[in-house]
């Protein structure tokens, strides 16, 4: 009885110390956070690979060094920021916004063994590649993702591995402020005229 006790409490502290040795490493383990700015038609990239991944996950990821990737913006103004996927399609990423959800990448048809590579423009246009746009309030914004769903291999196989992009743009007003803004015009440009007769 004795023993059974003893080798039940060494296999508690083996544990134990597993516990702390594997969260020691973790917090050890790189982060990449890269600013990005509102420049437009430029694609900030993203690998997803639980090979190369610091953690085995699938998580964004920075190709150089396997570590986590966040991407910061910060915006005075509303901004809109779209995913695209260009990897095999049949991939989908939640994306979150300070680790709230802000959603997910539409669903498509896995095409394996098609890829676009870094072509985000063309995979964006295209529609067969899984894409998203969410739109953010003026702040200060650490975007992150994972791959919610992997393209599968000629046996089915989740592949777990694609690249993918982000891009920001400024939002566009609405139709009702553009022409709002005309009829503001237009009327000013009719009382300059009458003021000038």
């Amino acid at each position: 009885m004795h023993t059974v006790m003893t080798l039940r409490a060494a296999a508690r502290t083996a544990l134990v110390a597993a516990t702390v040795i594997a969260g020691l490493a973790s917090g050890t383990a790189g982060a990449t956070t890269t600013d990005i700015s509102s420049t437009a038609g430029t694609w900030n990239i993203f690998d997803v690979d639980n090979f190369t991944a610091q953690s085995s996950g699938t998580e964004w990821i920075d190709i150089a060094d396997g570590s986590a990737l966040t991407f910061t913006i910060t915006n005075a103004a509303p901004v809109a920021i779209t995913i695209v996927d260009g990897g095999f399609a049949g991939d989908q990423f939640h994306v979150y916004d300070n680790g709230a959800l802000l959603g997910t990448t539409s669903a498509v048809a896995n095409n394996y063994p098609t890829s676009i590579g870094l072509n985000f423009d063309a995979a964006l246009a295209g529609g067969a590649y899984s894409t998203a746009t969410f739109f953010l309030a003026a702040g200060t914004h650490a975007i992150t993702g994972d791959l919610a769903v992997s393209a599968l291999d000629g046996t089915g196989t989740a592949i777990n591995a694609t690249v993918g992009a982000l891009q920001i743009s400024a939002v566009p007003l609405p139709s009702s402020a553009l022409l709002l803004l005309s009829s503001t015009g237009l009327l000013g440009f009719i009382a300059r005229r009458r003021r000038a007769a």
